[in-house]
């Protein structure tokens, strides 16, 4: 509501009151005027003339109206922050603290701790110097006073600092950081690179392509034999919430039904959610969908495992092809019709790869922040490499493999957590192409909280280092070409998956803040600002309604290095923590249409159907269902973690910032500050909160 001023009074004293006066001329008489300039005659009248004083107090009460509305929510804002901080941190009320299972972490959390404690220490020291005067630590060109100039004790420890910090401190940091530096413009170039090559595609328009109807059949009498055999695998595992909407989906893919196979390979040690399973296959079963279940007794191996023992059934030798779809994965009626033509006259074609589309997008901040990342991979990564290449690392779901190429490969191995880049590799390098459909997207799920999204990242990034030892012996003897095994090697495992989390943990997570306590070895501004931001800028196109959330992003990838440095650390060496397997944790998510269509199924009176047909065993499978899902647990109220290597590295970023005021970095005082913030939001297990 405008506020309640009365300028009436002195409104009226400005205007001027009379009655109106007509002129008339008989005869004029015209003359010519000489104008200076074409077009002076006719320039418009300046805005600002045209404003009175009512006007111009109403603008400027509409600027601080903004401006104070802007501070507020800024000040709510930092207050929900330290109130948050008083509860979670000093409190203690509904967190726990995550606890680190590897020593390694461990290690890892001592040693940004040490780094925290010498850098306050170095802090306090220097701004009791700052207060006294002494200004020789403003820049890197540091002037050494001279005996006689020494001014007592503290002094002169204060100068020894400076000596042997410019002597022996600056030195390495400055090794290490020309090191990290050459890491990053490295992975910037490919980068940059990889958006070029999606950029020709674009405008050459670059896809596969299908010709003709690869399924019409030149025989009358036997319509559809031209369809070839598929399997369809839905490996899932105490997957409560996605079970139904997934085997629903696929049961509903446009495919004849004497052509396809759908296994539920449920590997859930929980009997509630096997009954529900078994339910839900009973159920399509009834309809005359050729589906069937599957549970293992011995579950070694997770996913591969599962996946092997699948493929070992006898029956599988009459299919041609095999679509695997992971629990949360809801494919169109389509999928199978718009990638298995691709294989036909394609005898080298082993895989084709179809695009994730998420219906949890735009949940919270965290959610947001995974589709830039997810719609970079499949856009750039994934296209350029499919068209380019013929070879990219496999999701693990919602591709179509030939089964003949997943035999000549060695079939599904258990000695990694990426079964899928596992396979991949195995495969290109007996020589298979892959093809990546990025128009044919299947429905799923991110990670909603930030406990999951961080299981899911350790995993991502230690089994690659893991597979990485593995097959570097059969990358270096494969008969492949050189310039692909240089691929592999160079570009696929070690720049992408090694060097990546590598320079950006020890680029902007330890050297930066070293470097307000060392400016002899400042980073230069462009690795700070201008390069990082170009990166998100070229990262974000792929989702160009993300770009008020460039410089969330930009701040959040900085603070998920350290997950993925200590993921890949434990890969590389082989820790216990990179054998481990987390199931995602899925919300249940499901699209507006999907469930429009399962409220119109459920109102045409499906169970009924079901009972009708349904034997006594079935009958009292459904009753045990029932009983089940009336004594159900109530959910468990939400528990929030505190993550201390997040904690820690807040605390010494914001140290670090504090000392950047000193020496007057006005970019570096911003970037610390706000990357300080960005960790004690995700430390405090902030990020996944429901904030959109």
């Amino acid at each position: 509501m405008a506020p309640g001023l009365d300028f009436s009074d002195w409104w009226g004293k400005d205007r001027k009151k009379g009655s109106p006066v007509v002129v008339k001329m008989e005869n004029p008489n015209y003359s010519v005027v000489e104008i200076n300039g074409p077009d002076s005659a006719f320039r418009p009248v300046e805005k600002s003339r045209g404003k009175n004083a009512k006007q111009v107090t109403w603008v400027l009460l509409l600027k601080a109206h903004r401006a104070v509305g802007c501070v507020a929510w800024l000040a709510t804002v930092f207050w929900a922050l330290l109130g948050t901080i008083k509860k979670r941190l000093i409190f203690r009320q509904g967190v726990a603290v995550a606890t680190e299972k590897l020593g390694k972490g461990k290690l890892v959390l001592k040693i940004i701790r040490v780094f925290l404690v010498t850098s306050l220490a170095i802090l306090a020291f220097e701004v009791l110097a700052y207060l006294k005067g002494w200004r020789y630590f403003e820049s890197a060109n540091l002037h050494i006073p001279s005996t006689l100039d020494l001014q007592g004790l503290l002094h002169m420890v204060f100068v020894a600092w400076l000596t042997f910090r410019a002597d022996y401190i600056a030195p390495v940091i400055q090794v290490l950081s020309q090191f990290c530096v050459v890491l990053f413009l490295i992975q910037s170039v490919d980068r940059l690179v990889l958006c070029l090559g999606c950029f020709w595609i674009k405008y050459k328009k670059i896809k596969p392509r299908i010709d003709g109807d690869p399924f019409k059949s030149d025989d009358v009498e036997a319509p559809g034999y031209e369809y070839p055999m598929v399997l369809v695998q839905i490996p899932m595992c105490n997957e409560r919430e996605v079970y139904e909407q997934s085997i629903s989906a696929v049961c509903q893919m446009d495919w004849p039904k004497d052509r396809i196979l759908i296994q539920v390979l449920d590997d859930s040690n929980d009997e509630s959610i096997q009954w529900l399973i078994k339910a839900e296959v009973t159920k399509w079963n009834q309809k005359g969908v050729n589906i069937i279940y599957r549970h293992r007794l011995i579950r070694t191996g997770y996913k591969a495992g599962n996946l092997k023992s699948a493929m070992s059934c006898d029956y599988v030798k009459d299919y041609d092809f095999v679509a695997i779809f992971d629990a949360d994965f809801q494919p169109n009626p389509d999928f199978l019709k718009l990638t298995v033509p691709h294989f036909k006259n394609n005898p080298e074609l082993g895989l084709v790869q179809a695009r994730w589309a998420f219906v949890n997008k735009d949940e919270n901040l965290l959610t947001r922040l995974q589709n830039i990342n997810l719609c970079f991979h499949f856009e750039v990564e994934q296209q350029v490499n499919g068209a380019f290449l013929n070879f990219f690392g496999f999701n693990g779901t919602a591709g179509v493999w030939r089964i003949k190429a997943l035999e000549e490969s060695g079939g599904w191995l258990e000695r990694t957590t990426v079964e899928d880049m596992d396979i991949a590799v195995r495969a290109h390098l007996n020589g298979w192409k892959f093809i990546f459909l990025n128009d044919v997207k299947v429905l799923c799920e991110v990670p909603e909280s930030y406990e999951a999204y961080r299981k899911q990242q350790h995993r991502w990034h230690s089994g690659p280092m893991q597979l990485f030892r593995l097959c570097l012996p059969a990358i270096i003897t494969s008969k492949i070409a050189l310039w692909k095994k240089a691929n592999l090697i160079f570009l696929f495992f070690l720049l992408r998956k090694l060097i990546l989390p590598f320079y950006s943990f020890t680029l902007f997570c330890i050297i930066l803040p070293l470097t307000m306590f060392v400016p002899e070895a400042e980073l230069p501004m462009w690795v700070i600002c201008y390069v990082p931001v170009l990166m998100s800028f070229l990262n974000i196109l792929p989702a160009p309604k993300s770009f008020p959330f460039i410089v969330p992003y930009l701040l959040f990838e900085n603070t998920m290095s350290v997950t993925k440095f200590n993921a890949m650390v434990s890969g590389l060496f082989q820790l216990g923590s990179s054998y481990e397997w987390v199931v995602t944790k899925k919300a249940g998510r499901s699209s507006e249409s999907d469930l429009l269509a399962a409220a119109e199924r459920d109102s045409k009176t499906m169970q009924p159907q079901i009972c009708r047909g349904a034997s006594e065993t079935e009958l009292e499978l459904l009753n045990q269902l029932k009983e089940q899902k009336e004594t159900a647990p109530k959910p468990v109220k939400k528990v929030n973690k505190i993550y201390r290597k997040e904690l820690a590295l807040a605390f010494l970023l914001l140290t670090a910032s504090v000392r950047s005021l000193l020496s007057a970095q006005g970019v570096h005082f911003y970037f610390l500050l706000f990357q300080g913030v960005t960790f004690l939001v995700v430390g405090l297990d902030l990020i996944g909160e429901q904030i959109s």
